[in-house]
């Protein structure tokens, strides 16, 4: 016999991804229609491991949609708190975040693979790694729905200090409070390997260590080597070009 705490998240589930009608305990009239939330999920790979990848057709009900799902997130009244999405945009982050991704989670491997499909020019593999890491913010090798939502809902609808500070973490490699030269030096190959030596103006190779070098002598202000998140907000916050381009993805969903 399923517990009390059973029930409650499989119905919190089964709420989030809209399968039912939290009313009447039906499957709604309508299915959603896909938007650009969903297709904003294609970025993002789902962790299928070999056993995910041959599920049995037991564990398929009638319209396809896996019924079990490895992993379920928390009550989707947590999430509306903890991010800037209304309940809907959850329920449809959601489906379209199940239905990619079946066990619950993305993995780094897979999440790399994916991530290749958007720069085929060059090597997105580290860059991926840094990326994966800044979003697995429980530090479990996996990024779960919490995980992507929260940190989306910081790239998209954050304030631009909650903006700045996640940036920040990116670049901060070993989350020590930090930003070295050598981390933002690997930061920077990362970025240049990603976009590939073929790029129209062509980039020399030099261009990873220049940058570096403006990156530091524009960030750390009292010249000791390291770039602490007071220094970066500060001097994000006075540069024009880095505040319009916070605004990027404004409208995106």
């Amino acid at each position: 016999m399923k517990s009390r705490s059973q029930d409650q998240s499989l119905s919190d589930s089964r709420e989030l991804d809209r399968s039912f009608d939290p009313l009447t305990g039906n499957p709604p009239s309508k299915p959603i229609k896909k938007t650009l939330k969903q297709r904003f999920l294609k970025l993002l790979p789902c962790c299928r491991s070999d056993s995910g990848s041959s599920i049995n057709q037991s564990n398929i009900t009638d319209d396809g949609e896996v019924s079990t799902v490895c992993y379920r997130p928390e009550g989707l009244d947590n999430l509306v708190q903890q991010t800037k999405f209304s309940k809907k945009e959850l329920q449809v982050l959601y489906r379209g975040f199940k239905n990619e991704c079946p066990t619950g989670v993305v993995n780094e491997e897979t999440f790399k693979t994916i991530y290749a499909q958007f720069f085929p020019q060059g090597d997105s593999s580290m860059y991926a790694h840094f990326l994966f890491e800044a979003f697995d913010t429980r530090n479990n090798g996996s990024v779960s729905f919490e995980d992507f939502v929260i940190s989306l809902s910081i790239i998209l609808r954050g304030s631009i200090t909650e903006k700045l500070n996640w940036a920040f973490n990116l670049y901060d490699i070993n989350k020590n409070g930090c930003i070295t030269r050598e981390e933002m030096t690997d930061i920077m190959h990362s970025i240049y390997d990603m976009m590939g030596k073929y790029t129209y103006p062509h980039m020399k190779d030099s261009a990873p260590k220049e940058h570096v070098d403006s990156f530091f002598q524009k960030m750390d202000r009292n010249k000791d080597g390291v770039v602490t998140l007071e220094e970066f907000l500060e001097t994000c916050q006075k540069d024009e070009n880095i505040m319009q381009s916070m605004h990027l993805f404004d409208n995106v969903i």
